[in-house]
């Protein structure tokens, strides 16, 4: 039991890593740095088809890694 929730946190993290990947970088260059997060913030860029679907998954897979992290740290503590 303990080997296999170790081994899906590993393809949880394979996956993570992936998916952050795959997505489209939302600044460029300096001028995004200063005023990017500002428009992310206020809803000026929406993302839509992929970008959507990376995002969600994206989520998804986190919140996953994070369930299964604190899984295993139980397991390994008992």
């Amino acid at each position: 039991m303990d080997v296999t929730f170790k081994i899906l946190l590993v393809i949880f993290a394979l996956a993570l890593i992936g998916v952050v990947l795959l997505q489209k970088g939302k600044s460029a260059g300096l001028s995004g740095a200063i005023s990017g997060g500002a428009e992310h913030l206020f809803g000026k860029t929406k993302a839509r088809g992929l970008d959507l679907f990376l995002q969600r998954l994206t989520v998804g897979v986190a919140a996953g890694f994070f369930i299964l992290a604190l899984v295993v740290a139980y397991l390994v503590k008992t």
